[in-house]
This record gives C-alpha cells, sequence and structure tokens, in this order.
C-alpha cells in the first residue's frame, strides 16, 4: 500500500467486418496493461451470443496456450484490465460481467469507482435482484438493465443518475458498442477509428498500439453510440458545468505516451520537473527519477537546473509493481529484488531524487537507504504533486488516512521521517499548470479533501487517528 494503484483498463472495437476482433482488443489491453495487472478479460459478440474468456493474472498470460485463439470471430468486442478497488482479487469478479437480461445478451467492463456500491446493491437486492460477484462493475449492468425497458440506452440514462463516483463504461451488446463518461469526467475514454473500425480505450496509447487515428475524447456526461449506423452522442442530463478529471492520471497512472484531455502526459511530467528545479533547486551533482515514474520529471528538472541527469537506481524490469504482494513484508520484501542502487554513479555525490508522490513512505525511506548505503553523501527529495493529506474513494485504492504519510504530517517532520537532506513538493496551483492546455478541470481531493461526491465514510478514520 505504499504508493497509488491503477484502478482498471477499458477497450472496445466495433468493426465493419466479421473478423477476429478479439486480437485488437487483446493489443489494446496490452498497451493498458499499467493500468491493472490482477486479472484481464475479451468478450466478443458472435452470431446473437456473447462469448468471453477471462482469467487472473496478466494480459499475456491469461491468453497464452491458445485461449485468444478459442474467442470467434465477430464484429464488436470488449476488453478489461483490471486492479481490485471495490470487490476481491479473485477470478469471479474479472471483467468484461456479461449476461443475458432485457436487452438480450450483454456485457460491461468499467474503469473507476463508485461510492455509493452498498446502498445500490441492497435497494437492488430488497427487489429481488440476485449478484453473482462483489464488485461495483456488476451493480451498474444489473441496474442498466432492470432500468432499460428493453433499450439500453434508455437504461443507461436512467441509471446513471443514480451512480456516484467515478466511471468510464464500455458497454456491448450483440449490435453496439457504447462508451458512457460520468457527469465528472473523472476516469479518461477516448475514440479512435481506423479504416473499417472504431476504438473505444482508457488512454491513447492503447489506440496508437492498433493502428487507430484519435478522433476525440468522450465528454463527460456523453454517451456514445457505435452501431451500423455509425457514431451517435447523446448526453445525460444535468451534467455539472465543470468537470474533474483525476489529475493523477497525469501525475502517474495513465502511460508516459498518452494524451488525455488534449494534455501531453510526458509533457505535464517533464514541466513537472522544471517547476520543481525553478522553485525548490538543492545543490547537488546528478538529478534521477525513481524509475519509471519519475524518470521524465527528472530530466525536465535536470534540464532547468543544469544539473546532470543519471540513473541512480537500477530497476528490475521482470518484477511486477510492489503493491501486487499481498502482504506489506513481502513488498518490502520485492523492492530489494525490484530495486538497487548503481554506488558507481552515487558513490559521494550529492542525488536529488524526484519522485510523483509519497504515499505511505515506506518505499522512499528503503530507498534513501539504500542510495546512502551505496554511499550518497546526500540525498534530496523532490515529489511532482503536492502532500496527499486525504484517501479517495474515486478509483484510487487509498482508503483511509493512515496509509498517508501526509496526514497528519508537513515537509519537514516528513524529511525527518524519511531521513532525507530536503523534501520539497509541488503546490496545488503549480501541479495545476504542468496540465498547460487542459480542456477540463480537475479533482484535487487527495490533496485538498474537496471531491465531486462527499467523502464522509472516512471522517471516522481521521477522527480516531487525531
Amino acid at each position: 500500500m505504499d504508493e497509488f494503484h491503477e484502478e482498471c483498463g477499458v477497450f472496445g472495437v466495433y468493426s465493419q467486418e466479421n473478423r477476429d476482433v478479439a486480437h485488437t482488443v487483446y493489443y489494446g489491453l496490452y498497451a493498458l496493461q499499467h493500468r491493472g495487472q490482477e486479472s484481464a478479460g475479451i468478450a466478443v459478440a458472435y452470431a446473437d451470443k456473447i462469448i468471453y474468456h477471462k482469467g487472473m493474472g496478466l494480459v499475456a498470460d491469461v491468453f497464452a496456450g491458445g485461449n485468444l485463439e478459442t474467442l470467434p470471430e465477430g464484429d464488436i468486442a470488449i476488453g478489461h484490465v483490471r486492479y481490485s478497488v471495490t470487490g476481491a482479487s479473485q477470478l469471479l469478479n474479472a471483467q468484461p460481467v456479461v449476461f443475458t437480461g432485457k436487452c438480450g445478451k450483454m456485457a460491461l467492463a468499467h474503469n473507476g469507482n463508485l461510492s455509493n456500491t452498498k446502498q445500490l446493491r441492497d435497494e437492488m437486492i430488497a427487489n429481488n435482484a440476485v449478484f453473482q460477484t462483489t464488485i461495483d462493475s456488476e451493480v451498474i449492468a444489473v441496474m442498466i438493465n432492470s432500468m432499460s425497458d428493453g433499450d439500453i440506452l434508455t437504461g443507461i440514462k436512467r441509471a446513471c443518475p443514480k451512480l456516484k463516483g467515478s466511471y468510464a463504461l464500455v458497454i456491448m451488446t450483440a449490435d453496439k458498442l457504447i462508451a458512457v463518461r460520468d457527469p465528472f469526467g473523472i476516469r479518461p475514454l477516448c475514440i479512435g477509428s481506423t479504416a473499417s473500425d472504431v476504438i473505444v480505450a482508457s488512454e491513447t496509447c492503447a489506440l496508437d498500439a492498433v493502428g487507430a487515428n484519435f478522433i476525440r475524447d468522450v465528454k463527460p456526461g456523453e454517451i456514445v453510440v457505435v452501431d451500423s449506423e455509425g457514431i451517435h452522442s447523446s448526453f445525460m442530463d444535468d451534467v455539472p458545468e465543470k468537470s474533474r478529471m483525476c489529475i493523477f492520471e497525469y501525475v502517474y497512472f495513465a502511460r508516459t505516451d498518452s494524451v488525455l484531455d488534449g494534455v501531453s502526459v510526458y509533457e505535464a511530467r517533464k514541466e513537472a520537473g522544471r517547476l520543481l528545479a525553478r522553485h525548490y533547486p538543492a545543490e547537488a551533482d546528478l538529478v534521477s527519477g525513481v524509475p519509471d515514474s519519475g524518470n521524465v520529471a527528472a530530466r525536465g528538472y535536470a534540464e532547468e537546473s543544469g544539473i546532470p541527469f543519471a540513473e541512480a537506481l537500477a530497476k528490475n524490469r521482470y518484477v511486477g509493481r510492489t503493491f501486487i504482494q499481498p502482504d506489506q513484508r513481502q513488498r518490502e520484501n520485492s523492492l530489494n529484488v525490484k530495486m538497487n542502487a548503481l554506488r558507481s554513479n552515487v558513490a559521494g555525490k550529492r542525488v536529488i531524487i524526484i519522485d510523483d508522490s509519497i504515499v505511505r513512505g515506506t518505499t522512499m525511506r528503503r530507498i534513501i537507504k539504500m542510495l546512502r548505503n551505496a554511499g550518497a553523501s546526500e540525498v534530496h527529495i523532490r515529489v511532482c504533486s503536492p502532500i496527499i493529506k486525504h484517501p479517495c474513494h474515486l478509483g484510487i485504492d487509498i482508503q483511509t488516512y493512515s496509509q498517508l504519510i501526509g496526514a497528519y504530517n508537513n515537509e519537514r517532520q516528513i524529511c525527518e521521517s524519511l531521513g532525507a537532506d530536503s523534501v520539497k513538493y509541488l503546490t496545488i496551483n503549480q501541479l495545476v499548470k504542468t496540465c498547460k492546455g487542459a480542456n477540463v478541470d480537475f479533482c484535487l481531493g487527495c490533496f485538498n479533501g474537496e471531491y465531486p461526491y462527499p467523502l464522509d465514510g472516512y471522517e471516522a478514520d481521521k477522527l480516531k487517528l487525531e
């Protein structure tokens, strides 16, 4: 639990041809693997049926051994990679959610997290609904089906006003591909095309992976339907004037080569490094990033400051992210396998380390110790985001104040706790400035406690700690 966790990635394709659309989804999910590494699944519309395969693990593992080839040719398919935010990490909860209802065969994949899942589930169970999983995505699917009167678009428009939280949905019926983004646009979703296909995906990097051209982002509160007659757009009622895109998509979640809501993730991260150098300089011999999320910002810091960029930490590319380990002890042990200090680069040197964020502080504390053991004379930490003071219930798995080193500590206290020579963070205003040209506003709740939806359920934890 020492870093923010990705939520999920979704991908869908509508083709004018009957072909191996599952392979297109496979490559799209491969490009979105960074957004979820616990499970993966693909569903294909075939002869008024939906055939699917899903499993635990990485995309390449789930669809190894001929599993991809078992999926039939078709003209519509959707896929999902998952990190469990709501619902346990088990095969039962892997997506897409597939079932038969009032609209016939239907499949749904969801990126995000609802904050009122329990309330909605309890209400539907009281009305004799039956659930097979523990995930909020099934709650969404059941609500859409039950309120549809046999028309999927009607079901979506009736269900969405009852959903509180973040959701980027890709939905498939036997003859339609549908993309839905929540009214605040908290999670990203975009549309692309090839000569014969329309693609929807969480990030533009997935469009690039399948040779699709970017058309546009799905707008907050928009419902996009793709069928034999083309692309149709409609909107939910009462869409807020201000969107609230999660700014951590730019800080950490999204892949560096993606463009979200008009902003290059690469440029935003590089600008964060420049701003850190401009406002929080340090006398040092080299600048380095925590691989891989801090590297782009570290290069921006180096260019702005004139301090050479050099790698201070070597990463084992064959070890998964530390949060995948099931308990804290295993996560800490895995860091030693995952990362090591480059003694020849840091011995006797004053080192500036750039990281995207600090959550609990355990990993950074061990990195600093690792660098000092390798001979670094000073270690200065610069962080590409403000101090994280509040938990999040909108798709980031930070549930309590007790998980956050910044909940009750200022910069000086954090510096002492980590054992660094100095620690400096970007301010909220500085972070927003990194997203130059954005055509959306941002959710900054983990920094300032101001969320699109109330965070009442976490107040008891805060008071208990105080």
